[in-house]
Parts: structure tokens; C-alpha cells; sequence
């Protein structure tokens, strides 16, 4: 019988479980690692193609160095443990009418294909957008995201050193209102607005502070041998070599809590661990919703938020013809409205705007007849699935990228993942894959942090701060990390019980025995 003292369950191995359980385990803990899937990485998946694993998550990694700090704790290198490629270019656009657009982390070569591309004001333009973006991403970098909680008061002093910065902060002012203050040609509108959904929000609705994951991606971007699934595969081994014990194809049913604290986790299969401490890396709204025990509906406060976009992902290997592709490519609608209105409706827009990984596109390497690739359409959260909607989904992505000019010829059947997947896949998310919405003006201010209402019971994942994206989630781990550290050095985490009197409503009875 195993006591509970210095146990943590971590619920949950996406990357921000994974970040959560190296650093606790790296302080000496006994930790387990839950997770309902088969292997380790959260929304980082792969499925099996003809020209092998193709993703169906995210491709874009930024910020590196979080993942090279869980590496050293397990005394690794990440160069030893998982291939990256610095990628020279972060992505080719194609427009409708012809246009074609390669951005690059240098400011100096994107105002120059910016000139050639619609002339030299709009490229004078960039460069006053690029350097506001920049502003920002430092400015608010370590008030918020790099903070356990964000602080207000931090923004301020930060934007107070920077005066140029508080336009963009004005409250009700969104990213695509100050594009379209920078920019005469819509389709830079639409290419910068388009970072809106890197967090799963619109461009017409979320704040414009937004502007700055430009410049976090313009800092550069990483490809990773492999696809995103075999970083999360790296760091699961690096977690084992810590000691962390991975409980894959295991779903929690339930956190037990009594007198308001954890107890310990209990599964589907009955087995009970016992723990001081669990880190739930899921969606947050699995506990309001009551997925994980009735009595850790009150571990949030305040109400449940709108929710983020959900997407519909294309995994298939193929053979391509017709264009040009880089790894990351953007194929834009020529009538966004036709995008977004339907979208706003929950419905599957009409003329998506499509992202496109070629996954076996990467420098000094030269892909086979048959490539990989990922294809996103954004959507609503939400959605329920009509009977056709895997060939109406089919009809609005590949002949709108044959439109482009581009064919690609499957081979093997292509894999879908729809809102409706993802909803039973991730319990308590709706669907959404970036968590609450950003589309608030503080709506960074917003989201969950670390710790909750219920002692011993903290959260990390996308869907806490700061925030979605395989960099956010791996700074989640650690923020949660640091407040566990922080609650058990002073004590500080008995917080009230969950409901009056302090007793839990989730405690199974025990007949006529005494109560614990």
C-alpha cells in the first residue's frame, strides 16, 4: 500500500502534461503520468499512411529552448534526442489571383518581396507593423507569458516604458482594424490576420495585441524530423528516464477530493493512486462540466467561456503536381466573408482559406513521388456532424487547391478529423482546439491558471495560461511547477472546501463504516 505523501498524478501527456511531469519529477517526486491515448502528445498526432506517419496536429514549433530545458533536467541533449531543422523560410501564400508571397524571419527580405509583391508603401508599412509587432512581444512577453499570472499591472508599466505601443492596446480595437490601418492591400490584411487563428480565434474579433505572434514566429521556425508527435515521443523518454511512470491507453474517471483536497486519482478500471498533488493537463471545462468527479465542478471560478475554433484535418499521403511548396503553405480565400460569416454561424465555410504542411518538404532533403501531407480548414467548436460531411469537406478543399493549380493524388484513404472527433477525443473541449477563446480584449487575463480552488489540484495544458501552441502549453508545465513548489514550501494550499462545510459531494459512502 502505497501512501500518497510526495506522489503527483499528472492527468494528461500532451506537451504541457509532459513539461509538468519532467520538472516535478526533476525535483525528486514520485510522479505518474496518465494519459487516454495510446502514446504521449496531446493534439500532436500522427496516422499511418502509405509514405508513413502523416500529422494531424500542430507542424509549427517556435521557441525551442522550452523544450531544451525538460531535456537538460533529464540530463539529455535535445540535439541528441530529436532532429530539428531551422526552417529559412516560415511560409508561402497564394491568392486567387495569382499572387504568391514567401515570408522569412528577415525584416529586410520580407519588405523586399513585400515591394516586388504590391509595391514599395505597402512594404514601408510592413516594416512599421513588423517593429509595432516587435514592441509588443517584448514588452508583454514577461507580464504575461512568462508570468504564473498575468499582471495588469506589469502590462502597464512595460507598455509605460514604450508609449508607441498603447494604440495598439486600445480596448475594442482588433487585429484586423489595425491591420487595415497599416495596410492599403487586403491580401496583407488577410496574411497577418490570419495569425489570429494561431490561437483559435478570428482576425475581425480578436484584440489587436494579437499582432505580436507574428513576431514570435518571425523569431523562427523549427520543423522536426519526424512531425511534432516524435518531440512529444522524446520528451515521454526523457520523463521515463527521471522516473515518471506513463500510464498510456488509461483514462482518469475521476479526482478524488475530500475535505477539499486531493486525494488521488482514480481510473476507469477501478485501480485508485494515491496523490497529494494531481496536475490536470486536459481541458479545463472537463472539470466544470463535472467529467472528472462532481465535487471538482467548483475548481473553477467565474463562468465557462466562449470557445476557441475547432478545425477540420486532412492527413494523406499523395502524389503532387502543379505548384511549388514550401513546408508551411497558405492558400487564401478570395472572399474572406465567405470564410468567416459561415464560420460565425457554425457552420463549414464556404470558400476556406487552407493551410497545407508538405511534411517531407525540408531543406537538404528531396521528398519522394509520394509526400505527406496535413491540410487544415478552420471551423466552428461545436459542430455537430451532418450525415455528408466528410464529401462536402472533400468538395471545399481539393478542388479549391486544384483552382490554385495544385493536384495532389492520394494514395491510400485520407484521413479526417472533424470537431466532432475532436469533441469525444478531448473531454470537455467542445470540440475547440486552442481552449477559451481569444476574441476578448482580456481575454489573456482570462483563462485558468496554475492553480485552482481545490488544494492540490493544478492545471496546465493549452487550454490554461498562458494559452494555446506547443510553446504556451510547455511554459504552462512550468508555471504550474513553480506554484506547486511555491504551495508546499508555504503551506498555502489549503484552500476552502469545494462545497459548504467543507465536505466533498464525489466521496463514495461507506455503508455504516465510520466516515473517514
Amino acid at each position: 500500500m502505497h501512501t500518497a505523501e510526495d506522489q503527483v498524478v499528472v492527468v494528461g501527456a500532451g506537451f504541457g502534461g509532459l513539461a509538468a511531469a519532467i520538472r516535478l519529477a526533476a525535483l525528486g517526486l514520485k510522479v505518474s503520468l496518465i494519459e487516454a491515448g495510446e502514446t504521449p502528445g496531446g493534439k500532436a498526432r500522427a496516422v499511418p499512411t502509405p509514405a508513413g506517419p502523416a500529422q494531424t496536429g500542430p507542424t509549427v514549433l517556435t521557441w525551442p529552448h522550452l523544450a531544451a530545458e525538460l531535456f537538460a533536467l533529464a540530463g539529455q541533449s535535445m540535439a541528441d534526442q530529436v532532429a530539428l531543422t531551422a526552417l529559412p523560410d516560415l511560409a508561402r501564400h497564394f491568392w486567387p489571383d495569382g499572387g504568391q508571397l514567401d515570408l522569412t524571419p528577415s525584416r529586410e527580405a520580407n519588405a523586399e518581396a513585400i515591394a516586388a509583391f504590391a509595391g514599395p508603401a505597402e512594404a514601408a508599412a510592413f516594416v512599421r507593423f513588423d517593429r509595432l509587432a516587435e514592441g509588443l512581444a517584448k514588452a508583454l512577453a514577461p507580464p504575461i507569458l512568462l508570468r504564473a499570472r498575468p499582471s495588469v499591472l506589469g502590462v502597464m508599466a512595460a507598455v509605460a516604458q514604450r508609449p508607441a505601443l498603447w494604440p495598439a492596446l486600445r480596448p475594442g480595437l482588433s487585429l484586423q482594424s489595425l491591420l487595415q490601418a497599416h495596410f492599403r492591400d487586403p491580401r496583407l490584411v488577410q496574411l497577418f490576420g490570419r495569425y489570429a487563428t494561431y490561437v483559435g480565434g478570428t482576425p475581425a474579433l480578436s484584440p489587436a495585441v494579437l499582432a505580436l505572434i507574428w513576431r514570435v514566429e518571425a523569431e523562427g521556425v523549427h520543423a522536426v524530423q519526424g512531425g511534432m508527435q516524435a518531440l512529444a515521443l522524446a520528451l515521454a523518454r526523457a520523463a521515463e528516464a527521471l522516473g515518471v511512470r506513463p500510464l498510456y491507453a488509461t483514462r482518469a474517471s475521476r479526482i478524488r477530493i475530500y475535505e477539499g483536497r486531493v486525494q488521488g486519482v482514480e481510473l476507469e478500471s477501478g485501480r485508485f493512486i494515491p496523490a497529494t498533488t494531481c496536475v490536470f493537463a486536459g481541458d479545463p471545462e472537463a472539470l466544470r462540466q463535472g467529467l472528472l468527479g462532481s465535487a471538482g465542478r467548483g475548481a473553477l471560478t467565474g463562468k465557462a467561456a466562449k470557445r476557441s475554433l475547432s478545425a477540420w484535418v486532412w492527413a494523406l499521403a499523395a502524389r503532387p503536381e502543379g505548384r511549388a511548396l514550401l513546408h508551411h503553405n497558405v492558400f487564401f480565400t478570395a472572399d474572406p466573408a465567405a470564410e468567416w460569416d459561415p464560420i460565425a454561424r457554425g457552420e463549414m465555410p464556404t470558400q476556406p482559406t487552407l493551410y497545407l504542411c508538405a511534411q517531407d518538404r525540408l531543406p537538404g532533403h528531396h521528398p519522394g513521388p509520394l509526400e505527406r501531407f496535413e491540410i487544415i480548414m478552420n471551423g466552428p467548436a461545436g459542430q455537430a456532424a451532418p450525415a455528408a460531411e466528410e464529401e462536402t469537406c472533400r468538395h471545399r478543399t481539393f478542388p479549391a487547391l486544384q483552382r490554385f493549380g495544385l493536384t495532389l493524388t492520394p494514395e491510400g484513404m485520407p484521413h479526417l478529423l472533424t470537431p466532432t472527433k475532436l469533441a469525444r477525443a478531448y473531454p470537455g473541449s467542445g470540440g475547440a482546439i486552442y481552449g477559451a477563446s481569444p476574441e476578448a480584449t482580456l481575454a489573456a487575463f482570462s483563462r485558468p491558471g496554475a492553480r485552482t480552488q481545490v488544494a492540490g489540484l493544478y492545471l496546465a495544458g493549452g487550454g490554461a495560461h498562458p494559452g494555446a501552441g506547443v510553446p504556451m502549453a510547455l511554459l504552462s508545465g512550468k508555471h504550474a511547477v513553480e506554484v506547486i513548489w511555491k504551495d508546499r514550501i508555504s503551506g498555502s494550499d489549503r484552500r476552502p472546501g469545494v462545497t459548504p462545510g467543507g465536505m466533498s459531494t464525489d466521496v463514495r459512502t461507506t455503508g455504516r463504516a465510520p466516515s473517514r
